[in-house]
C-alpha cells in the first residue's frame, strides 16, 4: 500500500508542488521584468515537477511498475464465460492493456464477445450483452452489488460511485479476491457469503458502471474491493487455463480509418 500512496503522490503531489513553483517563479520574473538563469533553471526545473501530471491524465502513461514475475500470488482460473470470448483489453503491457496504468488492474481484462464494437446505441446490438457469466473459479463470495442501470452504449457514464456496477467478488482460497464486473442489472445470481464451485452462473454480461459497451471485465486482487476503495488496491497477476489460447492473452483496440478495431486474440472455454 505504501508504494500504492507513492504511486499517485509522484503523479499528483509532485506536479501540484511543481505548479505553485512554476507561478511563484513566473510571477517574480513579470514583477522583476526579467529572466536570469537562476530564473530560466527554476522554471524549467519547475516544468519537470509539472511533467508527471502529463502520465495521470493520460497524455503520458506508464504501467504500474509492478513485475509479473515477483507480484505473488497469481491467480489462474477458467474463462468467465462459455461463448468466444475476444480480449479486447488484456497482458502485462501497457500497449495491450490500458488497465495496467492503475494498481488494482494492473493485469485485468476486459473480453468481447461478438458483435463488438458496432457503434450502436442499443444494447442488443452487443453480442456480449446477456450472455451468462459464470465463477472463474471456486470460493466464496464476499460481496456483491446489482441495481446499476445498464448505461446506452458509447456515453459517459462517469458513476464515480459504482465504477465496475454490479458485480460480485469472489474471495479465493489464497485470500486474495476476483472482481467480476459491469452486470446486467438484476441479473446476479448470488449473495454475500454463498460458496461457488467453478463454472457455476453468477450474473449476465451488461453494462453497468464505467463501460462504454457490454463486456466482461475481471480482475485479480490482494485486498477486499469492499475495503479498500478502486484504484487503491494491489493488483494481482491473473492467468487462464482450460481454453485455446496463450495464459495471458494479450488485447488491444486501434483505429483505423475512424473505425475501432479490436486487434486482441479470441478464445474459448474447453471443458477438461
Amino acid at each position: 500500500m505504501a508504494a500504492i500512496v507513492a504511486w499517485y503522490a509522484f503523479q499528483i503531489g509532485l506536479p501540484l508542488l511543481g505548479l505553485v513553483l512554476l507561478l511563484v517563479v513566473s510571477v517574480y520574473a513579470i514583477v522583476n521584468r526579467r529572466i536570469d538563469s537562476g530564473i530560466l533553471a527554476s522554471l524549467i526545473g519547475c516544468a519537470a515537477a509539472v511533467a508527471p501530471a502529463a502520465w495521470y491524465f493520460g497524455f503520458l502513461t506508464v504501467a504500474y511498475p509492478a513485475s509479473i514475475e515477483s507480484t505473488k500470488p497469481a491467480a489462474t482460473v477458467r474463462l468467465p464465460a462459455a461463448e468466444t470470448l475476444t480480449v479486447a483489453w488484456g497482458g502485462d503491457r501497457i500497449e495491450v492493456n490500458y488497465h495496467a496504468i492503475v494498481p488494482d488492474q494492473r493485469w485485468a481484462y476486459d473480453l468481447f464477445a461478438e458483435p463488438y464494437l458496432t457503434g450502436s446505441d442499443r444494447l442488443q446490438d452487443y453480442g456480449c450483452y446477456g450472455i451468462p457469466v459464470v465463477a472463474p473459479a471456486a470460493g466464496w463470495v464476499a460481496s456483491v452489488h446489482d441495481g446499476s442501470p445498464d448505461v446506452v452504449p458509447g456515453q459517459s457514464s462517469l458513476n464515480l460511485e459504482t465504477p465496475f456496477g454490479n458485480h460480485v467478488v469472489i474471495e479465493l482460497p489464497t485470500g486474495t479476491y476476483l472482481v467480476i464486473a459491469h452486470l446486467q442489472e438484476g441479473s446476479v445470481a448470488v449473495k454475500a457469503g454463498d460458496s461457488v464451485e467453478e463454472g457455476e452462473p453468477i450474473g449476465r454480461c451488461g453494462n453497468s458502471g464505467n463501460t462504454s459497451e457490454p463486456h466482461i471485465h475481471i480482475h485479480h486482487q490482494r485486498q477486499d474491493p469492499a475495503v479498500y476503495p478502486v484504484n487503491f488496491a494491489e493488483g494481482l497477476p491473473l492467468f487462464f487455463r482450460d481454453h485455446d489460447g496463450p495464459p495471458m492473452p494479450e488485447g488491444g483496440i486501434r483505429r483505423t480509418d475512424g473505425k475501432l478495431l479490436a486487434t486482441g486474440i479470441s478464445v474459448r472455454h474447453r471443458p477438461r
